[in-house]
């Protein structure tokens, strides 16, 4: 009698340990995943990044050719986006999907 109960514990300890076992390869895949995806998107930024410093410089050079100060332009910019007052629920998600300066049909 002792051995039919030992053997279904130990039938219920196999079980869980093979169902431990799938949700650890569950895991080492997501991770595994996760990984990549934050390479990739670390590679993406690195990129951006070059690209925006490049794009500062081109429009700093023309901003000087043309005698405009991008510095003082900035600060103008930032003076005007703290006096608007927008709402986030004001947009609404339509639009927010769509590129600037589209024009809907």
């Amino acid at each position: 009698m002792g051995f039919g109960s030992t053997a279904k514990k130990i039938q219920t300890v196999a079980d869980t340990a093979e169902q431990l076992y799938a949700k650890v390869n569950e895991v080492r895949q997501q991770v595994e995943e996760m990984r990549e995806t934050v390479t990739n998107t670390e590679e993406r930024v690195e990129r951006l990044e070059g690209e925006l410093a490049e794009q500062r410089a081109l429009v700093a050079a023309l901003a000087e050719e043309q005698g405009i100060d991008p510095e003082s332009v900035v600060a103008e910019v930032d003076d005007e986006v703290e006096d608007v007052d927008v709402e986030p629920d004001a947009v609404d998600s339509a639009d927010a999907d769509e590129p600037a300066g589209a024009e809907t049909p």
